[in-house]
């Protein structure tokens, strides 16, 4: 049997370089979930998504980010939302962006990725290499899920603490200039679990407060997700990636259109996980898209 290259044993000196410059903090309180990039950590990000991603490999849409980019700096609250097939994903986006040219480097610069806090807690590798970009990290509710009463009940508390701070530190910097970064299912694409590809509910809540957004799409998947709880168990893999941006969209007219859409239909659906659904939709189009440029070059 072939062997499988995972993050680990192909970039093991890295992953451990990394760990050794790495200030991110293992815990997550509400006084740190703001967490400002560390460039320090950035080059071996860079360097190792150099060796995966194939020659070909390119941004589209560079001019849609930028239309967007301008608004944020006009003092306009922007939204990026992002697919997500892997723990390379906002690697391979900054990276790419940056290689397109234009204003790419500032974008890049610009970016706030709201973050689970698994990526601080879980592992101190996969820590030092999400410190590498500007965050808000947030406790997602799924993570209360199948706990005991007890330790929900402390974890609750917890949470809303830590949320409470998130949505703070994001009110102090969306108008400013950032274009902030989620990824609306909230977790990576599992092929043996569909229900991984579904919109989560309270991304509604982002666009309502968000004056404007573009969707992304990313074909091509360098870290592809193992089925342990060991991120950097996850197999790599040399891949042509394109990341496409749409144009920005109006975020109150996408929701208001959906929402009554979603009335006019008279089924019952929740308005909000209807907006959520609408946006996976098109992310999905967006998707199908990238497979057909991919597939003719």
């Amino acid at each position: 049997m072939e062997k499988v290259e995972t993050l680990n044993t192909a970039f093991g000196d890295i992953i451990k370089q990394v760990i050794a410059l790495s200030k991110s903090p293992a815990v997550v309180t509400e006084e740190n979930v703001y967490q400002e990039a560390d460039e320090n950590i950035l080059p071996f990000l860079d360097q190792m998504v150099k060796t995966l991603v194939l020659p070909g490999s390119c941004f589209y849409g560079r001019e849609n980010l930028e239309e967007l980019f301008a608004k944020a700096e006009s003092g306009k609250s922007c939204l990026l939302l992002l697919e997500h097939y892997s723990n390379f994903d906002l690697s391979l986006f900054s990276y790419l962006l940056r290689k397109a040219g234009g204003r790419g480097e500032e974008m890049a610069r610009s970016l706030i990725a709201i973050a689970g806090m698994k990526l601080n807690e879980d592992n101190p590798g996969v820590s030092a290499f999400a410190s590498a970009y500007t965050r808000i990290v947030i406790y997602p509710s799924r993570s209360l899920e199948g706990m005991d009463s007890e330790k929900r009940k402390a974890d609750t508390a917890r949470s809303n603490a830590i949320n409470r701070a998130a949505m703070k530190a994001l009110l102090d910097h969306k108008t400013r200039g950032r274009l902030v970064l989620i990824f609306p299912a909230g977790t990576r694409y599992r092929p043996w679990d569909p229900s991984s590809k579904q919109g989560l509910r309270e991304v509604d809540s982002y666009i309502k407060s968000f004056d404007y957004m573009c969707l992304v799409a990313i074909n091509g998947v360098c870290l592809k997700v193992n089925e342990g709880d060991n991120m950097l168990d996850d197999p790599v893999a040399k891949d042509l990636v394109y990341i496409s941006a749409g144009p920005p969209i109006s975020c109150m007219e996408f929701r208001d259109r959906i929402r009554a859409e979603a009335e006019a239909a008279s089924d019952g659906r929740d308005k909000k996980q209807a907006v959520v659904d609408a946006i996976m939709e098109q992310l999905e189009k967006m998707h199908e898209e990238g497979e057909k440029r991919k597939g003719n070059n």
